[in-house]
């Protein structure tokens, strides 16, 4: 018998994840990286005190609002460290719903099977930070070969996808988002994603800190503009 993915969260209908899409976004619990600033820390350090939600009540939400609903966002946490992941998209896809996953890039050999299956039609993948910064940014002394392999896939994959950055005072300077620019020139789409110090972050000393002004992250916009097809902020 093959085990069930477990669910920590869902936002049942959302016009703001999936490009273009009507979405259900469902949560997955746990994470390969510590990043301090995280403003989901339930989902790493209280996993056993969120109830929890069935897959199969996930697939039956999905089947009674398939009129309603385009697609299916799956986030965290970190899914890929999820090895029921891939048959639970197989199901989702089954119900003709598109997919869109949310990841951080450190399985870049899960990704290459789901890309090869042809069972994603959406990649939104975090970069936390230019390469000399990733272990301030992320927690952990994460792979850059694997999140350079990752970056690769994707862009070669032909699905459709875009590379986000949380912009973080104190991590983040205009210097770190240019090196960001010049290690993934070329790229399609770039995400300026605003810090919001208001929500309970993973390290508390991150809540209520300064967060950059919208004319600054225009200013930072402005300076990558040359490296991507289209450069956007997200709630500045």
């Amino acid at each position: 018998m093959f085990n069930l993915l477990i669910f920590k969260g869902i936002e049942k209908i959302t016009l703001l994840d999936f490009p273009g899409l009507v979405s259900t976004v469902v949560f997955v619990g746990g994470c390969n990286m510590r990043c301090p600033y995280c403003h989901n820390p339930d989902l790493i350090n209280n996993i056993n005190v969120l109830p929890d939600i069935k897959e199969k009540e996930v697939i039956e939400f999905l089947k009674s609002k398939k009129n309603w609903i385009d697609a299916v966002t799956i986030t965290g946490g970190e899914p890929t460290i999820h090895p029921e992941l891939k048959r639970f998209i197989k199901r989702v896809k089954k119900l003709g719903f598109k997919v869109k996953l949310d990841t951080n890039g450190l399985n870049p050999k899960l990704l290459r099977e789901l890309l090869s299956e042809r069972l994603l039609d959406y990649i939104a993948m975090d970069i936390k930070a230019s390469p000399q910064k990733y272990p301030k940014a992320c927690g952990v002394k994460a792979s850059i070969s694997k999140i350079n392999q990752s970056i690769k896939l994707i862009r070669n994959s032909g699905v459709d996808y875009e590379f986000r950055t949380t912009v973080v005072p104190g991590i983040h300077t205009k210097t770190d988002l240019v090196r960001i620019g010049k290690w993934l020139k070329g790229s399609k789409k770039y995400v300026l994603q605003q810090f919001r110090s208001e929500f309970p972050t993973l390290d508390p000393k991150y809540m209520h800190k300064p967060t950059y002004s919208l004319e600054e992250l225009k200013n930072f916009k402005q300076a990558l503009e040359s490296y991507f097809d289209e450069v956007e902020i997200r709630g500045g």
